[in-house]
């Protein structure tokens, strides 16, 4: 337990690391690959270089400082964060090398400020939490070990057949290269491919949805490919261009908490921008299979007919369902983007709506379905990357 005195002094930094936090977070992560280059195997090199991951460390530590008094507050966000985690295949002893240099960050960014006092209260603290992390992650790797086919870490998987969804979306069908099945998970789970790129130093881990309903022999991930020139694009031009059919592929086992709750039978809308179709056609087609009778919205946007995946799917589908609506916007064309008036038109609020897209989208979404009556528990939505600070009333 931390002392009284420990948790004051942490909550009095609180102010300090707003103003100071994504700065303390750069220097934190230069340091920290310069001394241990090797851990430049796990993070995502783009999200660096766009300072996603320095803000949201930052706000996962202003978070704490905040919360010092109750841990537990922060619970789900540990959550999140923990199956990102065990996706990238972070182990115990890299909490250490962190806090080292989380300490060392705050030091060099705060100079004098920092002192010996604080710089123990965050210590004690950082420890703390780092191991409700550790427990926390222990047990996600104790079921996804210990689960039919489950395994941990980074297994080889086969390309079993590569097909081309739209004018910038192909979809990777992977199945274990040992010949076993794999194992069952929710759909709007993920799971993360490690990759190799001749010519790069380190290797890539990138998180994809899980874009079908669980099969017991495959996976199947969808992927936007992004322009070659932006950091985000390097794997995906890698698995457009380079990956083909008989390939092998590193994967971990599913992971993340984007889920749909299979059993309701109560009305569900599923609202969807561009590649954030994937986990929404997972859940639509799981929808279609466990409970076709169930009240169901399929709202998706795209720039045009073009770049629409999975047209076909999704009326496939629809077909069997009793109770559904579906429609495409086209941003390009004459019906435009999902507005409010069409939400209100297709969306029934008493039930959950299930939110994925670029950040702008999800934003404007979720605060018109707020504005529609629909409380937060009602409304489910997932970030691509590192979760962001969502500005949605």
């Amino acid at each position: 337990m931390l002392s009284q005195q420990t948790r004051d002094i942490v909550k009095s930094t609180a102010p300090v690391l707003a103003e100071h936090g994504t700065t303390i977070t750069s220097v934190f992560y230069r340091n920290l690959f310069e001394a241990h280059p090797e851990l430049l195997n796990v993070f995502n090199h783009a999200n660096q270089a766009q300072g996603r991951q320095q803000a949201a460390l930052a706000n996962a530590v202003y978070a704490a400082a905040v919360h010092i008094d109750n841990l537990e507050n922060i619970l789900p966000a540990v959550v999140q964060i923990a199956h990102k985690h065990v996706s990238l295949g972070i182990k115990p002893e890299h909490y250490p090398i962190v806090g080292e240099f989380l300490l060392k960050a705050i030091k060099e960014v705060l100079g004098d400020a920092a002192t010996d006092e604080i710089l123990t209260a965050w210590e004690e603290a950082y420890g703390v939490i780092a191991d409700a992390f550790i427990g926390v992650e222990d047990s996600m790797y104790k079921e996804a070990r210990e689960q039919e086919n489950g395994w941990n870490f980074f297994k080889p998987f086969t390309v079993a057949r590569k097909v081309q969804e739209s004018g910038n979306i192909t979809s990777f069908y992977l199945k274990p290269a040992d010949g076993s099945n794999v194992p069952d998970y929710k759909p709007g789970q993920y799971i993360s491919v490690r990759v190799l790129i001749p010519g790069e130093k380190y290797t890539m881990i990138r998180q994809y949805s899980l874009s079908q309903a669980p099969k017991p022999d495959e996976f199947r991930i969808s992927v936007k490919r992004e322009e070659a020139n932006d950091p985000n694009g390097v794997v995906s031009v890698y698995l457009h261009n380079q990956v083909n059919e008989g390939d092998t592929l590193e994967v971990s086992a599913p992971a993340g908490e984007f889920l749909l709750d299979a059993t309701k039978t109560t009305p569900v809308a599923f609202i969807s921008g561009g590649v954030g179709i994937t986990p929404m056609i997972s859940m639509f087609e799981t929808v279609a299979n466990v409970t076709p009778d169930r009240p169901t919205v399929f709202l998706h946007s795209a720039r045009n007919e073009a770049l629409a995946a999975f047209t076909q799917d999704v009326e496939k589908h629809a077909a069997a369902m009793s109770n559904v609506k579906t429609k495409t916007f086209f941003s390009s064309g004459p019906d435009g983007v999902i507005t409010g008036e069409t939400l209100k038109n297709y969306v029934d609020i008493t039930g959950d709506a299930y939110v994925c897209g670029p950040v702008p989208f999800m934003e404007a979404m979720i605060r018109e379905l707020h504005a529609l009556g629909m409380k937060e528990e009602q409304i489910h939505y997932e970030f691509f990357g590192p979760a962001l600070q969502l500005d949605n009333h």
